[in-house]
């Protein structure tokens, strides 16, 4: 057998060997596709026929009975940016040590992997966990709770963001501005900050989308209230719990709320990813 045939045997193995790869990686694209497409189609199409007003200008209602869930939108909005004005600064302030002073520290290292881990951890383990430090010893659930429990989940997704974006800046920005002999902790806030401040930004809206739908940190911690409340100490309605429970009741009032709960999430959702992608392109056409 010739050399010009054996090349060609292996080429053409290659060929099928690719042909091969291409076919089961599409389709496990399509497997994956249709079933979130059927999700997105049933939650859109039984959230919308459950919309009308009722839904903002209204409490939950008892069963069978006209309501909405005003005080549901009102307790999850005060929650969510709870968590994220408690996390925001804890992770822009981590992950900018991790990147400017730890870069090359074992102990860097170490905080990214723990930071890794909890970035993967199940939210209702870190419920338990603000359960145990929080709940239990104030003697009841409460919105500052949950709250507290949301950080937890914001933040790795804030200190992994802060981390990449400095450490993407271009060195020479540091030189740059360190051989001017303008102090570190004044680059790092004055030159780095404002360059990675886009991407920081764009981490930030992602983990205010990831907590806003998180159910089992507050089953654990903030829980629910029938009624419009603004205490903080105490339980506080919100659009993941009532989704939960009222998706469970053999009512189809609540069911119905549930469905439009669940449709109102999902476009909160869609809209801070789509804001977040909006920043990214923004800070690539200015820096093109």
């Amino acid at each position: 057998m010739s050399m010009a045939e054996i090349g060609e045997r292996l080429y053409l193995r290659r060929r099928v060997k690719n042909a091969l790869a291409m076919t089961l990686a599409f389709a496990a694209a399509v497997f994956g596709l249709f079933w979130l497409a059927w999700i997105l189609w049933t939650t859109i199409s039984k959230g919308v026929a459950a919309m009308n007003l009722d839904l903002f200008t209204m409490m939950t209602p008892p069963p069978d009975a006209r309501g909405g869930l005003l005080n549901a939108f009102f307790g999850s909005a005060v929650i969510s940016l709870l968590g994220i004005a408690l996390g925001t600064p804890v992770g822009i302030a981590a992950g900018t040590w991790l990147a400017e002073y730890a870069h090359h520290r074992r102990l860097g290292q170490v905080i990214r992997f723990v930071n890794d881990i909890l970035l993967s951890a199940p939210s209702i383990v870190l419920g338990l966990f603000v359960y145990t430090i929080v709940v239990l010893p104030s003697g009841g659930f409460s919105a500052l709770a949950g709250a507290i429990a949301l950080a937890f989940i914001a933040l790795p997704v804030i200190v992994r963001t802060t981390d990449e974006m400095l450490r993407l800046v271009p060195a020479q920005m540091r030189e740059a501005a360190l051989s001017l002999g303008v102090p570190q902790w004044k680059v790092t806030l004055q030159v780095l900050m404002r360059s990675a401040r886009p991407g920081i930004v764009t981490g930030v809206l992602l983990a205010l989308a990831r907590i806003s739908g998180e159910t089992a940190p507050l089953l654990f911690t903030a829980y629910s209230n029938q009624f419009w409340s603004t205490d903080l100490t105490g339980p506080m309605a919100n659009v993941p719990m009532v989704v939960f429970q009222y998706a469970m009741s053999p009512y189809e009032s609540w069911n119905a709320l549930a469905w439009a709960g669940a449709f109102m999430v999902a476009i909160f959702v869609l809209l801070l990813s789509t804001l977040a992608r909006a920043v990214l392109l923004r800070k690539k056409v200015m820096h093109e």
